[in-house]
């Protein structure tokens, strides 16, 4: 119940601000000209909803014939669709966050972002099946400040997670 009411509270804290940025849009632009600079970003979030919806069903649909895991496709298009969905949202904040979405490498960072939180917050097994396997880079070598010179009992290997992208 705690998350409802912080994303109660975060709603109204961006309708407010969505109010005062369009009236400082309109006090600097005019009002005609705010109220239409409005409306064709809602337009044009429209039309990219549709390109971005088909684009990833595309790609997904691709990866899976291929039989290559389709999670990256699946965060890349979460991530576009996101983006034209903000433009739709009357507002200028939005919209600008869902053009910053729209740019490749803001994108790319956002879906990476959509990866890791779903890494996170599905099984290992289930991730693999969805991003594929993780790579991992493994040192073997000997620890020369320890005791017994590193060697450890079981099945233990040191290393690090490395992202292939």
């Amino acid at each position: 119940m705690r998350g409802v009411g912080w994303a109660a509270v975060g709603g109204f804290v961006l309708v407010v601000a969505e109010i005062v940025v369009f009236v400082l849009v309109a006090h600097a632009v005019g009002w005609a000209w705010a109220v239409l600079l409005g409306l064709a970003t809602m337009f044009i979030g429209a039309m990219l909803v549709k390109r971005e919806g088909m684009r990833a069903w595309r790609r997904f649909r691709d990866a899976v014939n291929q039989g290559r895991p389709a999670g990256g496709e699946v965060s890349d298009g979460l991530t576009g669709l996101l983006g034209a969905l903000l433009l739709i949202v009357p507002g200028f904040i939005t919209a600008t966050a869902g053009l910053l979405l729209l740019i490749p490498p803001v994108r790319a960072l956002a879906g990476r972002q959509v990866r890791g939180v779903a890494e996170r917050r599905i099984s290992p097994a289930a991730a693999g099946d969805l991003f594929g396997p993780r790579v991992v880079r493994a040192d073997r070598t000997p620890d020369a400040g320890s005791a017994d010179g590193g060697i450890v009992e079981g099945e233990v290997v040191e290393g690090e997670v490395i992202d292939p992208r």
